[in-house]
């Protein structure tokens, strides 16, 4: 059996823009994103560790590289998912982030699991 059905990662992700942990006068533009992990294939993958790429409106790009996701390297098993929630602080309203969690499958397969780009902005707010 070919391993492209037995790992199936789907990452999808929502963000909110956090006011009173920004310094807009300061342009420090803070951000929580909320991670769902599903595992929609055949056998249980642990998450080992992360790669960030995140980019501003200047086209400044910092990566962000770690173990696990906030303290954790969670086994996620066949069908079920996992969600965590972190944070990341930009120099511009608006930005995005993309990368990869690196897992291991339960019969020791390590792959790379796309974390499709996602935007990062601050709503417009008129007075």
């Amino acid at each position: 059996m070919g391993s492209a059905k037995l790992n199936i990662i789907r990452v999808s992700v929502e963000t909110v823009f956090v006011e009173e942990k920004s310094s807009i006068e300061y342009n420090r533009y803070f951000f929580y994103y909320t991670v769902t992990i599903s595992n929609d294939g055949l056998v249980p993958v642990q998450l080992v560790s992360r790669h960030w790429i995140i980019t501003d409106a200047n086209e400044e790009v910092f990566e962000v590289k770690g173990l696990g996701v906030v303290g954790e390297q969670p086994l996620i098993q066949s069908h079920e998912s996992y969600t965590y929630t972190s944070g990341t602080e930009i120099n511009t309203p608006v930005g995005s982030m993309r990368g990869s969690y690196q897992m291991v499958s339960e019969d020791g397969t390590a792959f790379d699991a796309e974390i499709p780009i996602f935007i990062l902005s601050m709503p417009r707010t008129l007075h």
